[in-house]
């Protein structure tokens, strides 16, 4: 990519992401990414106000102009007033600015009227959440919900996902005929880095989120011998979670230099998820050198193969004795190490970077066609 990028014409996006969970992480790691290639971003954030270290990062990104805004993501409570007058306010933004493409990190602004192409991203959603976590269809309040993905994805002129199971998963539950492409998450491996390992346990993210499971892990530290360290938020909106243990020292939300300090030394990483897409986490412990305890479902199976550990999502005691054995046994946590590690540069940044340079290059050509047969 580096040898190509004085020739790329420029293109201008704008850009939808929030800034609550992993798709932050995301839209500064192909924002970043793409800077040498003529690549500019009109992000619009959405969620929550940015933190001061993502307000940090942000600034350190000179082909990213910000829009910051309060707008409610589709999945919060009762968001449809302010979903309907943000989109409102989206397409004035297009008319003013003239991009050259829409990149939405998410899906019901994908049934706007835009004069631009439209591309929809899919992180997670709603209803692949509740039948991995829940086992279950959502109740009647999701029903409008399911009503505006669809009409988004309807709208969109591709649909991206992380992995082939979440491909799957919106084909399947929401009809989507809409092309669609597979493109992994990446990680910079210049933030993450491996140093020497102790003897502690280590896992992050959404503490409340019953997805991430994180729950599991603390229901087994009473079984495990060894330090256990979280990191996340505990609370958001009317979720919270308990974190009570004696083996466990909960370190609250850190920033991503914090989070690498963590990873480098921690000896094993566990998240044993019922839903993950993707798991920008997992990849960061990846590269940070430690072995990896997964939930044992499609998607992380798919992505990590057998360079993973892997138990069953509702069962203590085969978490506790899988995190003990790699604990103990010094030469399989390293086997198990260096094996993730080595699956890690599968996910580089460089590569997710060049597939969405030729996805936004392929769909301006296509465009242009369009435009020169009228």
């Amino acid at each position: 990519m580096e040898e190509l990028h004085n020739s790329y014409t420029p293109i201008r996006i704008l850009m939808t992401t929030d800034t609550v969970g992993g798709v932050w992480s995301y839209s500064i790691e192909l924002c970043k990414a793409l800077l040498p290639c003529n690549v500019h971003f009109y992000l619009i954030t959405t969620g929550t106000r940015m933190q001061p270290a993502q307000q940090r990062e942000m600034a350190a990104l000179a082909n990213v102009t910000v829009y910051e805004t309060d707008f409610l993501l589709e999945w919060m409570e009762n968001p449809w007033q302010n979903v309907d007058a943000s989109g409102k306010w989206l397409l004035q933004l297009e008319e003013k600015l003239q991009p050259d493409l829409i990149h939405i990190n998410g899906y019901v602004y994908g049934s706007l009227p835009w004069k631009a192409p439209a591309i929809i991203v899919a992180h997670s959603d709603v209803f692949s959440w509740f039948l991995s976590v829940k086992k279950m269809v959502p109740p009647a309040q999701w029903n409008e919900y399911f009503t505006r993905v669809r009409a988004g994805l309807e709208g969109a002129d591709l649909l991206i996902a992380p992995s082939k199971t979440m491909l799957q998963f919106i084909r399947e539950i929401y009809g989507a005929i809409t092309p669609g492409k597979v493109i992994y998450n990446g990680r910079n491996d210049d933030i993450f880095y491996p140093k020497q390992k102790q003897q502690y346990v280590f896992s992050m993210g959404r503490i409340w989120d019953e997805a991430k499971n994180i729950q599991l892990l603390i229901k087994a530290s009473s079984h495990i011998y060894y330090p256990i360290k979280l990191a996340g938020d505990n609370r958001f909106e009317n979720n919270s979670s308990s974190i009570e243990s004696d083996n466990i020292i909960y370190l609250g939300k850190l920033s991503m230099q914090e989070v690498a300090v963590q990873l480098s030394t921690a000896a094993v990483y566990v998240l044993p998820a019922t839903y993950e897409p993707f798991g920008l986490s997992i990849l960061e412990a990846a590269l940070s050198g430690c072995a990896l305890v997964l939930g044992k479902i499609e998607s992380l199976q798919e992505i990590w193969g057998d360079s993973a550990v892997y138990v069953n999502t509702n069962d203590v005691d085969e978490l506790a004795h899988k995190v003990n054995e790699l604990m103990e046994n010094e030469w399989l946590r390293n086997h198990y190490a260096q094996e993730a590690m080595n699956r890690a540069k599968q996910y580089a940044t460089t590569a997710m970077a060049e597939n969405y340079l030729q996805v936004y290059r392929q769909l301006l050509q296509q465009e242009q066609l369009v435009s020169n047969t009228v």
